[in-house]
């Protein structure tokens, strides 16, 4: 709380300059600005923790001076405060991405425990979000991928990437050869399944004019082009029998022979491949070559489905979105998001926020626009006990906190407990009732 900087904005200055001194009693450091535009002018020049905003102020209110702060400063929480406050825009304000939402006069004991479930979970994000040359994640799961994947990119040897269709296995590639040695070096990709088997190796080994029908010049194949760089095989287990053979004389002796070429070109590329299909079995069935399989998995990694790692789904779709278009989640269609199954995984949710993004004319992407860009689900797995129980108390929180328009105290009658105990499950379930 020491170094805790917070930012007033407020045009009130007898309430501003009143709140102030009883937040630097507390042991806040506050900065005061009577109109949003010195606000931002200040938050240019100081390193602000969390912004309380009026919600009514001449020329830009509260929720417009948001709007500029999370342009500018997305990881920065912003509560509002009005003396004019309504259900409706309390439901505005939050499904903005509002931290809080609070009514004057402030209780400072309510706005106290606010700032600390502000600052917590913001703490907890700024430890937690990390980034590996593109490859976007919060969970726990992923940070132990992402060292994983930090200490195999330097190696040159080869490395098979498994996982699920959708989860991610170019871009993860990409971000091996961006950390690799021959980062500087191209990096070229082939999807070794999306096209016929006879011009598969004319594309990827190259051909000299009329090695067959239609080869009316020479072409350089794509191992050729990835020289000094990475070359990544997607799909490799869809490569026919006769072309993994080629591949394997690749793999040992560092030549390509072009197709109807009577010569070999020497390459230096590092080989990176993938594949949603178990290789292991692929083996076993005879469809895949034993020698070529161990050549290809020297080192080995399996990237999680989309389900495994809940915790990304809000950071990837956000993501997603800022490529997009200059809009917004509310907070239950970011829950829902995290509901839905994704069997489709990363590439599924990409496509249904580009969806959302279409079917949505103004600033929030809501509930109700989330659930038309899903497909219906359709042989949902019956979940556990306990999934069923921790699922049914999240959404009766919810609903009593609802009904008694965020009063903790009526909540807790509601639900036959004392409010120690309701306080407990709310933060079990980390839900901070003025955001409900």
């Amino acid at each position: 709380m020491a170094n805790t900087n917070l930012l007033i904005v407020d045009d009130d200055v007898h309430f501003a300059e009143l709140l102030s001194l009883r937040l630097e009693s507390l042991g806040y450091q506050v900065h005061l600005a009577h109109r949003a535009t010195l606000a931002l002018s200040i938050l240019q020049k100081h390193a602000i923790d969390v912004v309380l905003t009026d919600l009514r102020m001449e020329h830009m209110d509260g929720l417009a001076l948001f709007n500029e702060v999370n342009k500018r400063f997305s990881a920065l929480p912003v509560i509002i405060m009005t003396a004019h406050g309504s259900i409706e825009e309390a439901i505005k304000a939050t499904e903005s991405g509002v931290s809080g939402f609070l009514t004057k006069p402030i209780d400072i004991a309510a706005l106290e425990r606010l700032l600390d479930g502000v600052l917590e979970r913001r703490s907890s994000a700024e430890k937690k979000v990390g980034e590996f040359h593109g490859v976007f994640y919060e969970s726990d799961l992923m940070h132990t991928l992402a060292y994983k994947l930090e200490a195999i990119s330097r190696s040159q040897a080869n490395i098979l990437i498994q996982g699920e269709s959708g989860t991610g296995k170019e871009v993860t590639a990409q971000a091996i050869h961006k950390a690799s040695a021959v980062s500087e070096g191209p990096f070229i990709a082939i999807n070794c399944g999306a096209m016929p088997a006879n011009l598969l190796e004319s594309e990827l080994f190259g051909h000299q004019k009329g090695a067959f029908t239609g080869a009316t010049k020479d072409k350089v194949g794509l191992a050729q082009l990835a020289d000094n760089g990475t070359l990544f095989l997607d799909e490799i287990a869809d490569m026919p029998l006769d072309l993994q053979v080629k591949l394997l004389r690749v793999l040992q002796e560092r030549k390509i022979r072009p197709v109807g070429a009577e010569f070999e070109i020497p390459i230096n590329v590092r080989i990176l491949s993938a594949s949603h299909k178990d290789l292991k079995k692929a083996v076993e069935a005879g469809t895949f070559r034993e020698d070529l399989y161990y050549r290809l998995n020297v080192i080995s990694i399996t990237l999680p489905s989309l389900k495994e790692r809940p915790e990304d789904i809000p950071l990837l779709a956000n993501h997603f979105l800022a490529k997009f278009a200059d809009k917004s989640f509310s907070r239950d269609a970011i829950a829902r998001l995290v509901q839905y199954p994704w069997p489709g995984n990363i590439r599924q949710l990409h496509n249904v926020v580009e969806y959302a993004v279409a079917l949505t004319p103004g600033k929030l992407i809501s509930l109700q626009t989330i659930n038309e860009a899903l497909p219906e689900e359709t042989d949902a797995p019956f979940i556990g006990l306990n999934e069923a129980k921790v699922q049914f108390e999240y959404e009766y929180l919810q609903k009593a906190l609802a009904i008694t328009r965020g009063n903790v105290a009526e909540a807790a009658k509601i639900a036959k407990r004392n409010r120690s105990d309701f306080y407990k499950l709310l933060k079990k379930h980390n839900i901070e009732p003025s955001a409900v």
